[in-house]
């Protein structure tokens, strides 16, 4: 593994963050390394908007630490800055230049911006450079939002929920382009969707907010081996509540039960089976019945 690819990108540290004395984040720690891809989940409100934007250095820590490459990110010098590629929920296009207009500029800022990547997305978007951006519909100026931030090949993408206003055609190539970023693994992608299925198409590891914590951090392999759902049938009544260690939710009905659980171990089925004289089938889950399972 080469020198740039065993580099940190990201290190967050117990990052706090408050606003008029509301807590939004508590005690997030996390790490990025070249190659991730990592989905952000979490429902309104949970927290991701702030802390892209304290990854970004647009907004303060209350407490802890963000750093990128080893510097703080609310003080980034900037060839730093230039390594990163930013895509916000909210366009932040100027409204009387065409797309073309919009494009030039923004590559005039760049030493290496990729003409030829940029040319064939937006061939393959269909995205009318020709026309003012006032005009343009909200999909349309999401794609170039999107080309933006891809030109200069951006060493960490950061996307906050970019995919909300695209046709499906579109997403698609888009996730597509995201895999093809990270596949030197050099080059690393944060990104926040309210589209589960899209993020467990592209990501690698996954961050699941929760109440502005972190309800888990890893491997998007690991958390679906970890969160299951158990089918109980038993020979007599099952307990109400069943007290099976870090139980998410339960229904218990008569002999029946469907119980889904966190942290669990494949051999834990045997002695559950024996604690209740009961057949237990495991059922996998995908990423939106896990996080459905841990916001019930």
């Amino acid at each position: 593994m080469t020198e740039a690819a065993m580099e940190t990108i990201l290190a967050a540290r117990q990052v706090g963050k408050a606003f008029d004395g509301r807590q939004v984040l508590t005690d997030i720690t996390a790490n990025v390394a070249p190659g991730s891809v990592i989905g952000v989940l979490g429902k309104n409100g949970a927290g991701k908007t702030t802390l892209l934007e304290i990854v970004l250095g647009f907004s303060p820590a209350s407490s802890g630490s963000v750093q990128l490459w080893g510097h703080e990110s609310v003080s980034l010098p900037s060839p730093v800055k230039g390594r990163i590629g930013y895509v916000p929920q909210q366009d932040e296009l100027i409204p009387l230049l065409t797309g073309s207009q919009q494009l030039a500029l923004t590559a005039s800022l760049h030493r290496h911006w990729d003409h030829e990547l940029i040319a064939r997305l937006a061939k393959e978007w269909e995205v009318p450079l020709d026309r003012r951006i006032t005009v343009l519909s909200g999909g349309e100026r999401q794609k170039i939002s999107m080309l933006l931030a891809l030109g200069h090949r951006p060493d960490l993408l950061v996307l906050d929920e970019p995919l909300a206003s695209l046709d499906p055609i579109a997403r698609r190539s888009f996730l597509r382009q995201l895999l093809e970023i990270t596949a030197d693994q050099t080059h690393s992608v944060i990104f926040s969707s309210h589209i589960v299925s899209d993020l467990e198409r592209v990501a690698n590891e996954v961050w699941i907010l929760r109440e502005g914590r972190m309800a888990w951090q890893g491997e998007l392999d690991a958390l679906k081996e970890s969160v299951v759902r158990l089918h109980l049938r038993a020979r007599e009544p099952l307990p109400q509540p069943m007290k099976v260690a870090h139980t998410l939710h339960e229904q218990v009905d008569g002999n029946t039960a469907t119980i889904s659980v966190s942290r669990w171990r494949a051999e834990e089925a045997g002695s559950l089976a024996r604690r209740f004289q009961a057949e237990i089938e495991v059922e996998p889950l995908d990423l939106e019945d896990i996080f459905l399972e841990m916001h019930r």
